[in-house]
């Protein structure tokens, strides 16, 4: 279960960096941190792998009650992890392609969804790490904020296609990364829930469906 946990850890380390790199490469114009973020994918693919691997392998001891939630929350972090990767290489891929040309001269407000997506998947981290099931609701109530912020950017794009038709290339490349940042946002959230079930031996993923509250 220590390996669990510890390889689990170590794969959160790396999908939040990724989700940094991206970030920085995107302020930066930095082609070679791009670079850095698709090879991180790779690790995450493989340490989604292995996680899955050692936690078939615990299930089949018929652990306790509490290492069961332990093992099959591990699983579902992972694969969240692992789309958390995907969505950083995304980002990346975008852009290296908005690299290659003309920055935008109006401002676009990616920068501050940028900082509430890696917060959030910081703190979501975090809590899982401290077995916080109270930071983890509050991580829930905050990814309205980010769904909000990202509709304003799309709209923000699209004044910004209408009026100048030589922007239309470089608002769709962030359009797809702030779609990006919203769905790290995203898998953030499902990992606070992952953390209030580990903790409560509560399931809060369809409240509409079973009648509970998710906060």
């Amino acid at each position: 279960m220590a390996r669990l946990q510890e390889k689990l850890l170590f794969m959160a380390s790396h999908a939040e960096r990724a989700v940094r790199q991206a970030v920085e490469a995107l302020s930066s114009r930095n082609d070679a941190l791009c670079e850095a973020v698709k090879e991180s994918d790779d690790i995450l693919d493989r340490l989604e792998v292995e996680i899955d691997d050692l936690a078939v392998s615990l299930l089949a001891r018929a652990p306790l009650a509490s290492d069961l939630r332990l093992v099959t929350v591990a699983m579902r972090i992972s694969q969240n992890l692992e789309r958390v990767g995907d969505e950083a290489t995304k980002i990346a891929k975008r852009v290296l392609q908005l690299n290659s040309d003309l920055p935008l001269k109006t401002a676009v407000e990616i920068p501050p969804l940028a900082e509430m997506a890696l917060d959030l998947l910081k703190e979501s981290l975090d809590s899982f790490s401290k077995r916080d099931s109270l930071r983890a609701r509050a991580i829930i109530k905050k990814d309205k904020a980010i769904d909000e912020l990202n509709r304003r950017i799309h709209q923000q794009l699209v004044d910004l296609m209408t009026s100048d038709a030589s922007t239309i290339v470089r608002c769709l490349h962030l359009m797809v990364i702030a779609k990006s940042l919203e769905r790290i946002g995203d898998h953030a959230k499902n990992i606070a829930e992952e953390v209030v079930y580990l903790c409560e031996a509560l399931d809060i993923r369809h409240p509409a469906s079973t009648g509970q509250s998710a906060v």
